[in-house]
């Protein structure tokens, strides 16, 4: 009777969200969200790589919904698809922001 009641408040809680797009984790467990640093520190960029399906829809959520519109980040944001299926984020160090994104989205 417990396990019932249980496993059907379980599967009215978990909502399944379909993305047009889709990260898997490497063998490590980790998300694809990397860092480049080049000229010296000067160009930091932070690189979401193997993106399967839809990248340019993850480009869109992350403009979006990543910083508040209006603020100080959204406006040094810049988001472009390379080779269609990696995303190059340049303007501030937001890997871990970026990574904090992704989790909250069931990533």
């Amino acid at each position: 009777m417990f396990s019932h009641s249980f496993s059907r408040a379980y599967s009215q809680a978990v909502k399944h969200v379909q993305y047009p797009y889709y990260l898997s984790r490497n063998s490590l467990g980790s998300l694809p969200v990397y860092t480049d640093i080049r000229n010296g520190g000067t160009n930091y960029t932070v690189h979401v790589r193997n993106v399967q399906g839809d990248a340019k829809a993850l480009v869109d959520d992350l403009a979006s919904t990543l910083f508040p519109e209006g603020s100080p980040e959204a406006a040094r944001l810049k988001l472009r698809v390379h080779m269609s299926k990696h995303i190059i984020l340049s303007g501030g160090r937001w890997k871990n922001t970026v990574q904090n994104w992704l989790k909250s989205r069931g990533f």
